[in-house]
């Protein structure tokens, strides 16, 4: 890659909906681009919300100050109003029939003949700039123009998976389903969390579900992944205590949260139902799992017939509307939970 090999271009544009990504190549240019010595006078970063391109661009056209580079950063460059307007096909023809007009004008100028002695770096996150518009063609054609896509949820284990293994620790399937499941797709947090883990851990060393539940603090017997694996036995004293847990503590274990996997797994449950080839890697491949998942979803399938999936996943969208008030009365999350678990089991 050229970053590691401290190859650098002009303009960096990043750009979409994971933040992760942005943060990584922002972060390794902050770090690496200049000498720490020379940060002090080369290196500026500027946010969006406070700065406009007009002043960008006056950043951009200094020169560094006895070093090969200078380096400026702009932070939620999202929010910087030119970036915003509706696209367009051409640059403004009059440049002086509006100060709008002009600075598009100058930013097209500047991303056609950019300062080689300066590396501009945008992150622009969480949206992707208007692609009919003279400024992203411009950036598109003359900058090193990133574009990232949210991780799905099926896609997670495996990307924690990779993560540990390029850190040269290993993980079972099981521990990294079991951190998707309940960090969720922000790969930030992931990250941040998974980093803990390996502080105390020998190089080679297998993270395991009992490390994941002392070092992140996901509790060992009360998680929504063990909730699924419950309801897919039907054990009714287990599914009991978990659901009682989580009603005492909805701050750690949202609705939003708790609803929202078990309807992926009565959804895939009832997907492997409907599948004519029900082996284990090509049953895998469709669900989006890993393979070492499928015994528990044919388990899981001799519980439970086509109708009654039918039935729970109606039972989980209306339980969905009354945890977020719709017709719901008075009644508390925890006996939502309550009145949910029963009739998935009954």
């Amino acid at each position: 890659m050229d970053l590691k090999r401290k190859i650098f271009k002009p303009i960096y544009f990043l750009s979409g909906e994971e933040a992760y990504f942005i943060d990584q190549v922002s972060d390794f240019i902050e770090n690496n681009a200049l000498e720490p010595d020379d940060r002090e006078f080369n290196q500026t970063i500027v946010y969006g919300k406070d700065t406009g391109l007009p002043e960008i661009l006056s950043l951009a056209k200094q020169f560094p100050m006895m070093s090969e580079y200078q380096v400026v950063i702009v932070k939620e460059a999202q929010h910087i109003t030119e970036f915003n307007k509706k696209g367009s096909d051409d640059a403004p023809e009059d440049s002086s029939k509006n100060d709008a007009s002009s600075v598009t004008k100058q930013f097209l100028n500047y991303v056609l003949q950019p300062q080689t002695s300066t590396i501009l770096v945008f992150c622009y996150k969480y949206k992707t700039i208007d692609k009919r518009s003279a400024m992203a063609k411009a950036l598109q054609k003359n900058s090193v123009f990133l574009e990232t896509k949210k991780i799905f949820d099926n896609q997670l284990p495996d990307w924690i998976t990779n993560y540990v293994k390029d850190k040269k620790y290993s993980i079972g399937p099981k521990t990294a389903y079991l951190i998707a499941e309940s960090l969720g797709a922000d790969l930030s947090k992931v990250v941040n969390e998974v980093n803990k883990l390996f502080i105390n851990l020998k190089e080679g060393s297998e993270i395991t579900p009992e490390i994941v539940h002392r070092e992140i603090g996901i509790s060992k017997d009360f998680n929504v992944f063990e909730l699924q694996k419950a309801f897919g036995t039907k054990d009714i004293l287990k599914v009991n205590r978990i659901i009682n847990h989580f009603a005492a503590n909805e701050k750690e274990n949202p609705g939003p949260l708790v609803l929202g996997m078990l309807y992926s797994y009565f959804s895939k449950l009832l997907k492997y139902q409907h599948l004519s080839d029900k082996s284990k890697f090509i049953a895998a491949t469709a669900l989006g799992v890993n393979p070492y998942f499928i015994e528990d979803y044919s388990r899981a399938a001799g519980v439970y017939s086509v109708p009654k999936l039918k039935l729970i996943i109606s039972y989980l969208k209306d339980c969905d509307l009354k945890s977020k008030g719709v017709d719901s009365g008075s009644i508390s999350y925890g006996d939502l939970l309550k009145e949910l678990g029963y009739k998935i089991l009954h």
